[in-house]
C-alpha cells in the first residue's frame, strides 16, 4: 500500500468529528458516509478535487462497480477489503481501529439470528476483533453423486492432481497457482463424469467447501443458467440473506469473491457454452480452484486468464472393456469377447454410446452380447441404436445441441463432412468439398474443432470418430438436397484423384497417365512439384484414399474408383501393403466392369494380379493377367500389353520359371518400341537382361542392362535406375566380381531409399549380403542380412523366412 507521510498513529483535529461519527455509525449507509468523508479527505491532500473509481480500481485490483457499491452504501466490505479501503483511503492508526469497531457494529447489526456469512469472514481468516462475536462461514457441499461408469483417464487425473498440488503448494508458499482448469471433449466423452469424480477424490483438500453449478450450455431446451442466477445461487449457498444480495451482477461477483477471499475452496462450473457464462464465476482468489467443463475449447479463458485446458478423448479400447465390465459384470464379457470388441468398435469408444449398449444389456441379462453386436452392424442409421430413453442419453439429441451452436457456413462444412469417406480430412481437401475458397476454410474448422465436433490431432489435419461423422451423414441426408449431396461427393473424389494422379506419376516417371475428366467448378487439386512432396502427400493421404475407392464404387462414380485405385499401385508396393491393395483393386475392378469402362478394367485386371502373386495367389495372378492382355489386344493399347507383359514376366521370374519370363519380356520390348516409349523400353530392357543372367547368359545380359541405364538417366526413374543397378549387382556377383557386384547393390539400395520402396530394397539388402559373405566379409554380410530381415518382417511378407535362414546360418559361421 502506498505511505502517506502525514498520518500519525493519533487522531488529527481534521480527523476528531471522523472518530466521533465512528463511534454513532449503526448503519451500512452511515458507514458508507464515513468512507466518502475519508475519500474527500484523501484526495484534498493529494490536490484531487476527487479520487476516481478508476484510480481506486488501479490501486486495489477490484472493478469499479464494487467499489461504487461500497461507497453508496449497498454493500459491505467484507473485512479484508475494508482494512485494506481504509488504508489506501489514509486512515491513521487509531481512526483504522474505530472504523473496524463501526463496521463490526454494523455488520452484528445486520445479522440474522442465523449464521451471516459477512460476520464469519473474519473469524475465517484471522481472530476476531475485541467485541466482536467469532462466527465461521458455512461449508457447502454441492457435488453430484460421483457417477457410474468412470474407469481409467489416467493422463487427465495426473493433470488435475497436478493443479491441485499447485494450489496447495501456493497456499503454503510456492510458486504461483494454476486457479483454473477446463476440462473439454465432444459431446457424451464423459467430460461430467471425469469432474465429480476427480471432485470427489480431492474435495478434503478443499476445507472451505465445494459449489457446483450447471450452466446447461447445451441444454436440449435452450434455458441456459444465467451468470446472474448462477452468482445467486452461490451466494444463497454460502447463507448470504437475500436482502443482502446485490441487484447488479458486478456488485454480486464482487460479494461472492470476497466471501472467497483467502479461503480453500473449489468450485465446479459444468456444461459452460462460452467465457461470458464463466468468467463472473471465477474466484479471483489463489486458494481456489474453479473447475470448468465445455464441449467447447474455452481459449479465451486460456489466453485472459491463465487457465489450464486438458483434453477430454475417447477412451482407449481397454478402458471401454472397463466400462463395460463395469455395468455388465467380467464373466459376462469373458464369454463373447469378438462380441464385445465389435460393440466397443461400433460405439466409437464413445463413453455415452457404451453407456446407453450396456444399459440394455444389463435389462436383458439373457440377452448374448453378440445379438446387441449383431443390431448396431446391421442398423440402418447406426445413431438409433443409441437412444437411452431421454434427451440426455439420446446420443444424436446430445450431438444436436453441439450442432445447433454453429454458424450455417460451418454447419454445411460439418454436413458435407457426410459426404467424404474419412477418416480424416486436410484443409485443402474440405475446401474442395464444399466447394469454398481454400482462405475461408481455416476458420471453419477451427469453428469445428472448438465445439469438438471435429478434432485436430495433427497440423491441418481434422477427424471424427465414427459416430460424430454418421451424425453428419444424417444431418446431409436430412437438410441437404440429393443433387447438393452428389456434387459434394464428386468434388472430394475430383480433389483426391487429380492430386494423387500427378503424384503418382512424380513417384513413377515411367508410368502412362490416365485421362481423367476436368474436375468440376470448386475443386482445387494440391499442387505437388517433386517426387519428395509426392511420396509425403501419398504418405499423410493413402488411408483416406484407400477409403474413397470403396466410396466412389458405392456412390456410383466407378471411373474414379478404378482411376484412384491405380494411382495407389506404386505407393502401396513400395510400402508391402498387399492386402490394402488386392481390396482397392477388386474394387476398381467392380467398378470398371460395372461401368462397362473396358481400359479400366483392364488395368484393374493387371494391377489386382500383381498383388495377388505377392500374396503367393498365383493361379490367379496368371488369370487376371492373360485377361489384361486380353483387353488390351482387343483395345489396340500397345504400351498397355507391353506394361502386363513386363509385370506377367517378373511373376514367372519368382517362380523361377526364366525361360517364359524371357519371352514376356522380349515381348514387352517390341511392344514399347514399336510405341516409342523409351521409359518403357529401358524397363522391359532391364527385364530382358535379368532373365538372361537367370540363364547364365551373361553377356546379353550386361548389354541389355547398360543399355537399360543409358535409356534411364534423361527419364529422372529414380526406381527403374535403382531396378538396372540391382540387376547388374546380380550379373557380377554370377561372375564372380562381389566387389564390382558390392557396389551396383549400394548404389540400388541409394536409389530405393531415396523412392521409399521398403520391400525392393529388403530384397537387394538380402542379395548384398551374399556377396559379402562371398567376398569373406561374414560380419558385414550377417549385418546385412539383419537389416532385411527387419524389413521383410514389419512387411509381414514371406521371403522373410529365406533371409532368416541366411542370417541363422551366418551367424553360425565362426567370425561372423
Amino acid at each position: 500500500m502506498p505511505s502517506s507521510t502525514h498520518h500519525t498513529s493519533q487522531v488529527s483535529p481534521e480527523g476528531f468529528e471522523l472518530v466521533r461519527a465512528c463511534a454513532e455509525a449503526q448503519t451500512l449507509p452511515e458507514l458508507a458516509g464515513l468512507l466518502r468523508q475519508l475519500r474527500r479527505r484523501e484526495a484534498r491532500q493529494q490536490g484531487e478535487t476527487q479520487l476516481t473509481y478508476r484510480q481506486l480500481a488501479a490501486k486495489t485490483g477490484w472493478s469499479r462497480g464494487i467499489l461504487g457499491e461500497y461507497f453508496a452504501g449497498n454493500i459491505l466490505p467484507p473485512p479484508e477489503r475494508f482494512d485494506a479501503l481504509i488504508r489506501l483511503l489514509g486512515a491513521t492508526p487509531a481512526e483504522q481501529g474505530v472504523l473496524a469497531t463501526a463496521r463490526d457494529r454494523v455488520e452484528e447489526r445486520r445479522r440474522r439470528p442465523t449464521r451471516n456469512p459477512a460476520t464469519a469472514g473474519r473469524a475465517a481468516t484471522g481472530p476476531a476483533r475485541a467485541g466482536t462475536t467469532s462466527s465461521r462461514l458455512p461449508v457447502p457441499r454441492q457435488l453430484p453423486p460421483a457417477l457410474p461408469g468412470f474407469v481409467g483417464r489416467v493422463a487427465q487425473l495426473a493433470h488435475l492432481d497436478a493443479a491441485c498440488a499447485s494450489s496447495q503448494a501456493s497456499a503454503d508458499g510456492g510458486p504461483a497457482p494454476v486457479t483454473i482448469l477446463t476440462l473439454s471433449g465432444t459431446a457424451g466423452v464423459g467430460k461430467t463424469t471425469l469432474a465429480v469424480n476427480w471432485a470427489h477424490r480431492v474435495a478434503d483438500r478443499f476445507p472451505d467447501g465445494q459449489l457446483y453449478v450447471d450452466l446447461r450450455g447445451f441444454d436440449a431446451t435452450g434455458t441456459e443458467v444465467t451468470a446472474v442466477e448462477a452468482v445467486r445461487g452461490f451466494l444463497e449457498a454460502l447463507e448470504v440473506p437475500p436482502e443482502q444480495i446485490p441487484t447488479h451482477l458486478p456488485a454480486q461477483v464482487g460479494l461472492y469473491r470476497s466471501l472467497l477471499a483467502s479461503r480453500r475452496m473449489l468450485v465446479l462450473v459444468d456444461n459452460a457454452r462460452d467465457i461470458g457464462q464463466v468468467r463472473p464465476l471465477l474466484a479471483g482468489s489463489p486458494s481456489c480452484l474453479v473447475l470448468v467443463t465445455s464441449r467447447n475449447r474455452l481459449a479465451g479463458l486460456v489466453a485472459a486468464e491463465g487457465a489450464r485446458p486438458i483434453d477430454v478423448g475417447l477412451l482407449s479400447a481397454a478402458e471401454a472393456w472397463q466400462l463395460l465390465a463395469r455395468r455388465l459384470g467380467p464373466q459376462r464379457l469373458a464369454v463373447e469377447p469378438q462380441a464385445v470388441d465389435e460393440i466397443i468398435e461400433r460405439c466409437a469408444r464413445l463413453p455415452l454410446a457404451l453407456a446407453v449398449l450396456a444399459a440394455r444389456g444389463a435389462a436383458n441379462p439373457a440377452f448374448p452380447l453378440a445379438t446387441l453386436a449383431a443390431e448396431l452392424r446391421e442398423a440402418t442409421c447406426p445413431l438409433d441404436s443409441f437412444d437411452g430413453g431421454d434427451a440426455g442419453t439420446d446420443v444424436q439429441a446430445v450431438f444436436s445441441w453441439s450442432y445447433r451452436s454453429l454458424t450455417p457456413a460451418a454447419a454445411r462444412l460439418f454436413r458435407l463432412f457426410g459426404c467424404h469417406p474419412g477418416p480424416d480430412i486436410g484443409v485443402a481437401a474440405a475446401a474442395s468439398l464444399a466447394g469454398l475458397p481454400r482462405a475461408q476454410v481455416p476458420r471453419l474448422l477451427a469453428e469445428l474443432a472448438h465445439a469438438h465436433l471435429v478434432t485436430e490431432y495433427a497440423p491441418g489435419r481434422f477427424g471424427a470418430h465414427d459416430l460424430l461423422r454418421a451424425y453428419a451423414a444424417d444431418r446431409a441426408d436430412r437438410l441437404e438436397p440429393p443433387e447438393a449431396r452428389r456434387a459434394a461427393i464428386r468434388r472430394g473424389l475430383d480433389h483426391y484423384l487429380h492430386t494423387a494422379h500427378a503424384a503418382a506419376l512424380l513417384l513413377q516417371p515411367g508410368r502412362d497417365p490416365v485421362t481423367l475428366a476436368a474436375a468440376p467448378p470448386g475443386v482445387l487439386p494440391e499442387e505437388i512439384t517433386d517426387h519428395g512432396q509426392a511420396l509425403a502427400w501419398f504418405t499423410t493421404e493413402y488411408p483416406v484414399l484407400l477409403a474413397a475407392v470403396t466410396h466412389a464404387r458405392r456412390a456410383g462414380f466407378d471411373g474414379h474408383a478404378w482411376q484412384l485405385a491405380w494411382t495407389l499401385v506404386d505407393f502401396l508396393q513400395r510400402r508391402g501393403r498387399w492386402p490394402d491393395l488386392v481390396l482397392a483393386q477388386q474394387a476398381a475392378l467392380d467398378g470398371a466392369r460395372r461401368a462397362g469402362d473396358r481400359l479400366g478394367q483392364a488395368n484393374a485386371h493387371r494391377d489386382l494380379a500383381r498383388v495377388l502373386y505377392r500374396l503367393g495367389r498365383v493361379n490367379e495372378a496368371a488369370r487376371h493377367y492373360r485377361r489384361a492382355l486380353m483387353i488390351f489386344e482387343a483395345l489396340g493399347d500397345q504400351t498397355g500389353q507391353a506394361r502386363t507383359h513386363r509385370a506377367f514376366g517378373a511373376m514367372l521370374d519368382g517362380l523361377g520359371r526364366y525361360a517364359e519370363a524371357l519371352d514376356h519380356g522380349e515381348r514387352a520390348l517390341v511392344l514399347y518400341q514399336a510405341a516409342g516409349h523409351r521409359a518403357g523400353e529401358a524397363s522391359a530392357r532391364n527385364a530382358v537382361g535379368w532373365a538372361h543372367a537367370q540363364l547364365g547368359q551373361y553377356g546379353p545380359a550386361l548389354a541389355h542392362c547398360g543399355q537399360a541405364l543409358a535409356l534411364l538417366r534423361p527419364t529422372g526413374d529414380r526406381h527403374g535406375e535403382a531396378n538396372t543397378w540391382d540387376s547388374l549387382g546380380f550379373i557380377h556377383a554370377r561372375l564372380g566380381d562381389h566387389g564390382q557386384a558390392i557396389r551396383c547393390y549400394e548404389r540400388a539400395l541409394r536409389l530405393y531409399r531415396r523412392v521409399s520402396d521398403r520391400y525392393d530394397e529388403a530384397d537387394t539388402l538380402s542379395r548384398l549380403g551374399e556377396s559379402r559373405h562371398a567376398a569373406g566379409d561374414r560380419t558385414g554380410a550377417v549385418r546385412t542380412w539383419r537389416r532385411a530381415l527387419g524389413i521383410l518382417d514389419d512387411l509381414g511378407h514371406p521371403d522373410s523366412e529365406r533371409v532368416r535362414d541366411l542370417l541363422i546360418r551366418g551367424q553360425a559361421e565362426p567370425g561372423a
